[in-house]
């Protein structure tokens, strides 16, 4: 897919995932390129008053910085005690809406976000769209940077690879909780995404994972034809 094709797709996802934002709402803000549209379209209804009172909490450095420049309020979470509806995107969504997130390697944050809110929507270009996690975006894991070998072995037995993100100097990734990430591939996917976050949440010194599971409510994809709706199946 062409990049200016991608974009369109994202902006029209972004563009009708506002239909859901309505004045005096607290609003997670997730992090990525398809949320740098949702951001922007959202000031510029702030902006022009269509929408008032809206408040953002952002799940990144990054975030912080583009709803600033966008004119929405912003506030931390915990400042209230629930969020409305977060707006985040995704690197990978299966058909049960089930998710991986963290390329933009913010997932920690993202969760944290996504857990405190009552309503979860994602927006996302429908290249987006997986008949199984892990088959087209490598699974990130945020960890601590002692004993990382550890994590990379625990990986090979799930049957997949690990390595830790660098950046385009050399130097390693770190998120901006200053831990790095390790980003797992799986040739075929990951075969039961359940049992492997659980068992990834049960290792000491991991952080957070970038799986996503029973998180998201709705989906909406930027296709040729238009957005698609896609519901959590009960």
């Amino acid at each position: 897919m062409e990049a200016s094709t991608a974009e369109q797709l994202k902006r029209q996802a972004a563009a009708s995932a506002l239909e859901y934002v309505q004045s005096g709402m607290i609003l997670g803000l997730g992090t990525g390129s398809t949320v740098v549209h949702f951001l922007d379209l959202l000031g510029d209804r702030i902006r022009t008053g269509e929408l008032k009172n809206v408040v953002g909490v952002p799940t990144s450095n990054r975030t912080t910085s583009e709803a600033s420049q966008a004119g929405i309020d912003l506030i931390e979470l915990g400042d209230s005690s629930r969020i409305d509806l977060t707006v985040d995107g995704a690197d990978e969504i299966s058909p049960d809406l089930d998710l991986i997130k963290g390329m933009g390697g913010a997932l920690l944050r993202e969760k944290m976000v996504a857990q405190s809110s009552d309503r979860v929507l994602i927006i996302a270009d429908d290249s987006k769209a997986v008949s199984r996690l892990g088959t087209l975006s490598p699974l990130p894991i945020e960890v601590i940077d002692w004993g990382i070998r550890g994590h990379v072995q625990f990986i090979l037995n799930w049957e997949g690879e690990a390595s830790v993100r660098m950046r385009n100097d050399g130097e390693p990734f770190k998120s901006d909780n200053g831990n790095l990430m390790l980003d797992c591939r799986f040739s075929d996917g990951i075969n039961e995404p359940a049992q492997l976050e659980a068992e990834l949440q049960a290792r000491a010194g991991v952080v957070e994972s970038g799986l996503f599971l029973n998180v998201a409510d709705l989906a909406i994809l930027g296709t040729h034809t238009g957005p698609k709706k896609v519901d959590r199946k009960s």
